[in-house]
């Protein structure tokens, strides 16, 4: 725990300027992305959200892996016409974090930035300033990134990544989601209001 953060009544309370957040599957609604892209340009259908019980789609998805990797590609690059959606409550609650404290860091493995920043610009009732957004190229190089930034909570729906996390000395917050409901050692949030009430504003 850091030199900020205390226990009030038996509860984690977490500064805001030692927490950061993953934003797939986190802050931005990409499986829901994922499911209209497939059935709008793919004509897929019968999938629910509920079915991605795997973060690797081809083990959970009775999908053909070449369109897996497209519509992934379609992700990255922006290339759509559905809307990309914040998961439900995230918004307000990362707009009170940033009045608390600037800027809001976001740490992606995605392999580069692409529209995903603008996004989160628009998403987000904050000056662009107040906003730093750093895309790893894969979930190893997250521990290095957040330690650099004296990062010590981040809040991420990876379960390896939280491993991985941990191990490094930053602890996980856990965003539940079908991928990642197997058991584990780790604090963990159903509800972007479950995480404010972690956090000391």
């Amino acid at each position: 725990m850091g030199e900020n953060d205390f226990q009030h009544t038996g509860i984690l309370m977490i500064h805001p300027a030692s927490v950061a957040f993953d934003i797939d599957g986190v802050f931005a609604d990409t499986m829901t992305l994922f499911l209209d892209i497939a059935r709008d340009e793919y004509n897929i259908t019968g999938i629910e959200y509920k079915d991605f019980t795997s973060y690797s789609l081809e083990e959970c998805l009775s999908i053909d892996r070449g369109i897996i990797e497209r519509i992934i590609v379609k992700i990255m690059d922006g290339n759509y016409t559905a809307p990309l959606k914040p998961i439900e409550g995230a918004p307000k609650v990362l707009s009170r974090i940033g009045r608390n404290h600037r800027p809001i860091l976001f740490v992606t493995a995605r392999p580069y930035l692409g529209p995903i920043y603008d996004w989160i610009k628009d998403t987000l009732p904050l000056d662009s300033r107040d906003i730093e957004v750093v895309a790893t190229g894969g979930f190893e190089a997250k521990a290095d990134v957040l330690l650099k930034k004296n990062i010590s909570y981040f809040v991420e729906d990876r379960l390896e990544t939280c491993f991985h996390l941990e191990r490094a000395g930053v602890t996980p917050l856990l965003f539940k989601q079908p991928w990642n409901r197997v058991h584990h050692p780790f604090m963990e949030v159903g509800t972007w209001n479950e995480l404010e009430a972690l956090i000391q504003f």
